[in-house]
């Protein structure tokens, strides 16, 4: 797919002819991505008052009332007034961020939001993390309860954010009673996304690490706009995951994608991702590649019981993410664009990992394995 906003299919949800009587909603990062989406789709329901956009420039979606302000600024408390419920997804988890600047934006930034939000007498706040949370872990069930324990350490891109972010999640109705908050978990995002995961699937080998047992799940962006819409209208109780029913085995991803796997053994693979993304080679530091390794489905029953279906099964998902990958080259998680590609750094993580999987292979031939 060329364009980063796809068009939204039909959703699979009840909508009530109550228009003028439903929530005042409030939308953070409204102007892009997963918020512009949601603005729209909030904008255009019979069961929204009125929208509040707030960004910090001003987007596309003409039937909202926009104000453009960055999240962390406390003056947002007044934006905020009148709202019922907000759904913040200002986050920042670019992975050419800097890690520290990312950190103080997307921790401060929630921070702010929830403190205003009890301050003006929202109802709701929705914060949207990500099923990473709960950690990829050789040992987990398949799919994971959605209240099974956050195992997930900070190893991960953006996951210690995110971590926090639960946790000031968990924090909030105590320090400020009355206020409500939920938090959406989507599975692998795809649609419009850029993240360690995705490009995964930008390489030319899909790297895989001897004895591990992957198992995607993935969350189309569409899906996760009609959750967060039931978020907002609170058609659905407590926190909850988000994605595609079911899951595809590692085999089943190569016989899809079309793409080879190449795999390596655990301390090789680990160990070289460490030296890469310590030497700035790469972008994904090693604990990205846990995610890639071991899994961590999630089960989707809270939205199911609520009456909502995913419009989207992994295949198709999948076969999304293939089509927006076309042309992309990514190796060991850094993106080679026509320049890049003769880049010395670029060069180097690729003879660095080739060389790497050459290394294993010569010492397996002389072992005989």
């Amino acid at each position: 797919m060329s364009s980063p906003e796809p068009q939204v299919r039909a959703a699979r949800n009840p909508r009530s002819p109550s228009a003028g009587r439903g929530p005042v909603v409030a939308v953070t990062g409204a102007a892009s991505g997963t918020g512009d989406l949601l603005t729209r789709r909030l904008a255009a329901s019979d069961e929204v008052r009125r929208v509040v956009a707030i960004d910090e420039r001003r987007g596309e979606c003409a039937e909202a009332q926009w104000h453009v302000l960055d999240v962390r600024d406390p003056a947002i408390a007044e934006k905020l007034r009148g709202a019922d419920v907000v759904v913040h997804l200002a986050l920042d988890l670019d992975l050419e961020t800097d890690p520290a600047a990312r950190t103080a934006y997307n921790v401060r930034g929630t921070q702010t939001v929830l403190t205003a939000a009890a301050a003006a007498g929202v109802h709701r706040v929705v914060l949207c993390t990500s099923a990473m949370v709960y950690g990829a872990l050789p040992d987990n069930d398949i799919p994971l309860s959605e209240d099974a324990e956050l195992r997930a350490t900070a190893e991960a891109t953006g996951v210690g954010d995110l971590l926090e972010i639960e946790r000031l999640a968990r924090r909030a109705p105590r320090a400020h009673p009355g206020l409500h908050v939920t938090v959406v978990r989507p599975a692998v995002l795809v649609g419009g996304t850029d993240t360690a995961l995705t490009r995964y699937f930008e390489s030319p080998r899909l790297l895989v690490v001897a004895g591990s047992r992957p198992a995607w799940q993935f969350c189309h962006v569409e899906d996760l706009v009609s959750a967060l819409e039931y978020a907002a209208l609170e058609k659905v109780e407590g926190d909850f995951a988000v994605g595609c029913d079911g899951w595809l085995e590692q085999e089943d991803v190569e016989q899809l994608s079309g793409i080879r796997r190449m795999e390596l053994p655990s301390a090789v693979a680990l160990g070289a991702a460490a030296r890469l993304h310590r030497i700035g080679l790469t972008p994904s530091p090693a604990g990205d590649l846990a995610y890639t390794m071991h899994p961590w489905v999630v089960s989707v029953g809270r939205l199911h019981d609520a009456g909502w279906r995913p419009a989207w099964t992994n295949e198709e998902v999948l076969a999304a993410l293939l089509e927006e990958a076309a042309g992309r080259h990514t190796v060991a998680g850094r993106r080679l664009g026509a320049k890049d590609a003769i880049a010395p750094a670029a060069a180097g993580a690729t003879v660095a990992l080739l060389g790497t999987a050459a290394l294993v292979r010569r010492a397996r031939r002389r072992r005989g394995l």
